[in-house]
């Protein structure tokens, strides 16, 4: 993953350095080596976003153009293991795709740059006269293959086959991170469907008892309860994204909490107060409920009364999220326990996972409380996280 970022951060730096020398310089007439560079660097990062989609035929046709334009060859072709995805530039009106399939196979499978100084052709026109093939390898393995093809008579030098090979190790990196955000999505679903698995049983009875409680003495209430029982399930078990906006989450958790007053009444205190800049952030589905349910179970029903607020901060680049109950509490060392996955806690180590596995371990839970004084769990997560979108 270092090696992926560092690749990134180099183009990104490039971008920086040039950046910076436009202001420093006094304005002038731009020469052909610098509109080079810029176009290069133009077509390097047009390249990102359609790889971030990983290798298809729709993603190298995206592609294809800006990597033409970033090597400066005749033409270029991007292979996967069953053929060629896209091509651009000279030679395609003779030259058939699997003459590129045969020209990879005749490389080879390894991982080194494989230069090519004679294409063979039947048109005597063909501009096409030599070829630089270059492996696109994601986790060790070898994903396809970038093809540059080069002018008849045209002697390679070692810069052009340097930059094929460069343009290659960009394609490569962005479709490991491709793979890695696709990995991490997998593993948000599975925790995701291993939360649902948790969904308290005790509370689908208790909320079902509750609505049946009101149906003779105030039937408009039940059915009130019963729609909010009956959105409150299809938001845990929809199949879309296992993220969702922060303000979808706190819906969901204020339907958890009327069906939670329902059985309570007055003896359940609710105080919510989250900063409106904070609600578009991107959380994982069924990241606050637990918290907040938690809370309840704790604070409330274990003393029959009790009051749960709900907080929620912009802290520059992140949001803070504070669920505090005035329960019995727990000591220090029970508290680490939960987020280690010892012990009864309803899911809080699946959401600590969950957030670090979609924003890294600067994320996560935090557990406060002592016996006697209730608890406060607190949820850092960032505003914004490139790959982790909402559904």
């Amino acid at each position: 993953m270092e090696v992926i970022l560092g690749v990134l951060l180099g183009w990104a730096i490039a971008a920086s350095v040039i950046a910076a020398f436009r202001l420093i310089r006094p304005p002038r007439v731009i020469s052909n080596e610098q509109r080079a560079m810029q176009e290069a660097l133009h077509a390097a990062t047009a390249t990102l976003p359609h790889l971030r989609r990983g290798l298809s035929a729709d993603s190298a046709a995206k592609t294809i153009g800006h990597l033409l334009t970033l090597t400066q060859a005749r033409a270029v072709a991007l292979l996967d293991a069953d053929g060629v995805l896209a091509f651009a530039g000279a030679g395609a009106d003779h030259h058939d795709p699997s003459e590129w399939v045969a020209l990879a196979a005749h490389a080879g499978r390894d991982d080194r740059l494989h230069v090519e100084n004679r294409i063979r052709c039947s048109d005597p026109n063909c501009p096409i006269g030599s070829a630089v093939l270059a492996p696109l390898v994601v986790r060790e393995e070898r994903a396809g293959t970038f093809l540059a093809l080069f002018s008849r008579g045209w002697r390679l030098t070692p810069e052009e086959t340097r930059t094929v090979g460069d343009a290659a190790s960009l394609v490569s990196a962005e479709l490991a991170l491709a793979e890695f955000e696709a990995q991490s999505e997998r593993l948000a679903r599975a925790e995701l469907h291993a939360l649902r698995a948790q969904i308290s049983p005790h509370f689908v009875y208790n909320a079902l008892a509750a609505i049946a409680g009101y149906i003779h003495s105030n039937p408009e209430e039940a059915r009130e309860l019963l729609t909010e029982f009956a959105e409150f399930t299809r938001y845990a078990f929809r199949g879309r994204s296992p993220y969702v906006t922060l303000a979808d989450e706190l819906s969901y958790v204020e339907k958890y909490l009327r069906l939670e007053r329902a059985r309570f009444g007055d003896r359940l205190e609710v105080r919510l107060q989250v900063a409106p800049e904070v609600l578009p952030a991107v959380v994982p589905m069924l990241s606050l409920q637990p918290l907040v349910e938690n809370a309840v179970r704790h604070g409330v029903e274990r003393r029959g009364r009790g009051r749960v607020e709900i907080v929620g901060r912009d802290i520059d680049a992140d949001v803070e999220l504070r669920v505090t109950d005035d329960g019995v509490g727990m000591d220090g060392a029970r508290a680490g326990e939960i987020l280690a996955g010892h012990g009864k806690g309803v899911g809080l180590m699946n959401v600590q996972a969950r957030l670090q596995a979609a924003f890294g371990p600067a994320y996560g839970l935090e557990i406060d409380s002592a016996v006697g004084r209730g608890t406060t769990v607190t949820m850092t997560l960032p505003k914004f996280r490139a790959g982790v979108r909402a559904a």
